[in-house]
């Protein structure tokens, strides 16, 4: 259903992000994101000078490198563009995420290390879907015949992270019963 016919407008700002999950031959993952922000008139910047219709004030790009447990072996930020000449000098404080573990806490460990003064607002904020993405790059993959002896044991054993993260994932959903029936809880209770 598309969204419902708006009130007359004027284009003025835009923030195109784009994510790409990519399989290594080494057996680690990169999941990529480049956040661009662009206007559609001429402006000022005091560091950067008169600045172009559709020029980038913003420009971020990120490569996290996970492996198949979705921790983090290696990250590497950029900063392009930016309204301020320091900007680009926070960057190297993301490889402090090295170690952490995409799933639950996720947020909360990005927050506390690069969260606020400590980061870029706009690198940060590139972070918190990368683990869905990783997600959605990882899993349709180890479940092939390369990838799946060794998950298939630790799967066996371990909570999936995707359960109780949304509503069709929910414990006592019938996704779950029907994808992870170990896990199922069969006590559905929606509110509608």
């Amino acid at each position: 259903m598309p969204l419902p016919e708006p009130s007359i407008r004027k284009h003025v700002h835009t923030r195109a992000i784009d994510y790409r999950g990519y399989e290594r031959k080494d057996g680690l993952w990169d999941i990529e994101a480049h956040l661009t922000d662009t206007k559609t008139y001429k402006f000022t910047n005091k560091w950067r000078g008169e600045m172009e219709v559709g020029e980038p004030l913003h420009q971020m790009l990120l490569r996290v490198t996970v492996d198949e447990d979705f921790r983090i072996r290696d990250i590497v930020a950029v900063t392009e563009n930016s309204p301020f000449e320091m900007c680009p000098n926070i960057a190297p404080k993301y490889k402090s995420l090295i170690g952490i573990k995409m799933g639950p806490g996720w947020r909360r460990a990005i927050r506390k290390r690069v969260g606020g003064t400590q980061g870029c607002t706009h690198l940060t904020e590139l972070l918190f879907p990368m683990a869905t993405v990783a997600m959605q790059t990882i899993w349709p993959l180890i479940k092939k015949p390369k990838h799946k002896t060794e998950r298939k044991k630790k799967s066996s054993q371990e909570r999936p992270m995707i359960l109780d993260t949304c509503h069709a994932w929910a414990s006592d959903s019938p996704i779950v019963k029907e994808n992870s029936p170990q896990y199922y809880t069969a006590n559905r209770n929606i509110k509608e």
